[in-house]
């Protein structure tokens, strides 16, 4: 991979990751990586219920455009709020 690839991942990353807490309710208090991060993730559990929705062959992980980005990375902040629910009570 090349310099320029890495950071375009982080970057767009980053993007999906601010939309995702801009739209998700409450607060997340996260820095550049972690964010970035979500949106990285997200991209690929967007790509993953592209392919259970479409019935596409499960194979291969690939990344999703920006609206399956930054559903899968609401799904992700989902998770996350329901894991930390769970550990404070």
């Amino acid at each position: 991979m090349t310099i320029v690839m890495i950071v375009s991942w982080l970057v767009f990353g980053f993007v999906v990751g601010l939309l995702a807490c801009a739209i998700f309710p409450g607060s997340q208090s996260m820095g550049f990586f972690e964010t970035a991060a979500l949106g990285i993730v997200g991209s690929f559990v967007g790509g993953l219920i592209g392919n259970l929705a479409w019935r596409t062959p499960l194979f291969g992980w690939h990344a999703s455009g920006l609206i399956g980005s930054i559903v899968g990375a609401l799904v992700i902040l989902a998770l996350v709020g329901l894991a930390q629910r769970r550990r404070m009570a």
